[in-house]
């Protein structure tokens, strides 16, 4: 289980760690930093597929993400804005990301390649430092692979051992595995971020995806528009938690049954082909086929199909699933989710206090994120209450 985020330098991030728990529901208000916290996630997920830098400059680059405050706010925390004009940063740009589990942590420090590294590409960001470590946070005890610039080291049997080709600073050392070369912690690390499965961009729209038949394919994952969400719910009911699935449906869409019926695909020979989400509601001669549904109703039927993945994934982040839901749908998508984390720790960011509050009754943990001078802090979060955390030496 992730047990800690870290973040320093992105956006309003400036300098923000936080505790998860088994489900975590983020809130807070217009422009806290709760997106920002989300994408960096997004960002560390991006470094097991070695797509890190690409997603940065995607994102605009250093210039476009980076802490855009004083470089030490010291004792303007709690003063307006507007006082800070005029700082002067003397040291250099960077943005931190970081995350522990139970067992093992990753932690990469980026920052703007020198004169010899960016060459025709000076908007490319560069890993500056890396760090594999055993254990909540990193120290030189707990440190197993770690990289400076280009320089890669790992620790051996008998000490440190210094890879000699070292690394490219485009490269993170979680893509290193690759050629054999790194302790099976790295591996271990890289799989977890990997196998993080997140959800912001599920169409509810007349012409949404999901509101489309899907070829007749076993589909254990919920792809992330939506698009093959009459084969997932086929799947969840063939292999998966049927009953759940029938039980939330049932507890927010007032006594409704989800089925999947076959359809018969255009240039398909004879036969089916695809399959089509249909909803049977109480008091109606014949289903409700999905172009017809609310918009709502879709959006909770999607929700239901990612929560009960029959390949659960060991973190599920979930981006304002509030949007377009009535608010009686909170309370059973609140319930949905604590049942869900039996097999997959879950983040929400979230608008919805009503959504939060139920969440927090189900036994989740609520991080509420502020903004002071300018910087998102955890409300209530003292120096002494955030997790211990370290960063990685350049």
């Amino acid at each position: 289980m992730i047990t800690t985020v870290a973040v320093a330098g992105y956006r309003s991030l400036r300098e923000v760690t936080v505790g998860l728990g088994r489900t975590t529901v983020v809130t807070g208000p217009n422009g806290a930093g709760k997106s920002s916290l989300y994408r960096s996630l997004r960002l560390l997920a991006s470094a097991a597929r070695g797509e890190l830098i690409a997603d940065v400059a995607r994102s605009g680059g250093l210039d476009a993400l980076r802490w855009a405050g004083p470089e030490n706010p010291g004792g303007l925390t709690g003063r307006v804005v507007s006082s800070v004009h005029g700082t002067v940063r003397t040291g250099p740009v960077r943005l931190l990301l970081g995350v522990a589990s139970e067992d093992f942590g990753y932690a990469v420090d980026l920052g703007l390649p020198t004169f010899s590294e960016a060459g025709r590409f000076p908007h490319d960001s560069s890993i500056k430092a890396e760090a594999v470590f055993a254990g909540p946070f990193l120290r030189p005890a707990s440190t197993l692979v770690d990289r400076a610039g280009p320089r890669m080291r790992q620790r051996g049997s008998r000490g440190w051992e210094v890879l000699p080709d070292g690394v490219a600073t485009s490269r993170s050392i979680l893509t290193e595995v690759a050629d054999g070369r790194l302790a099976p912690e790295v591996m271990a690390v890289r799989s977890m971020l990997d196998g993080w499965r997140f959800y912001d961009q599920m169409r509810t729209d007349a012409d949404a995806p999901a509101r489309a038949t899907h070829l007749a394919t076993r589909s254990p994952v919920l792809s992330p528009d939506g698009a093959s969400l009459a084969s997932t719910l086929a799947t969840i009911e063939e292999v998966g938690r049927r009953d759940v699935l029938a039980a939330a449906v049932d507890d927010a869409l007032d006594g409704s049954r989800v089925a999947v019926h076959d359809v018969v695909l255009a240039g398909t020979e004879s036969g089916t082909g695809g399959l089509e989400v249909v909803l049977h509601q109480p008091g109606l001669l014949r289903p409700v086929r999905a172009a017809e549904m609310s918009d709502g109703t879709v959006r909770f039927l999607l929700l239901a199909a990612a929560l009960l993945s029959p390949r659960p994934p060991g973190l599920l982040v979930l981006n304002e699933p509030e949007t377009s839901l009535h608010p009686r749908l909170l309370e059973p998508l609140a319930r949905l989710v604590s049942d869900a984390a039996r097999d997959s720790q879950i983040v929400m960011v979230t608008h919805s206090d009503v959504l939060a509050d139920a969440l927090v009754r189900e036994g989740a943990d609520r991080v509420h994120l502020v903004k002071d001078a300018g910087q998102t802090v955890v409300e209530g979060q003292g120096v002494l209450d955030a997790p211990p955390w370290h960063w990685p030496s350049r």
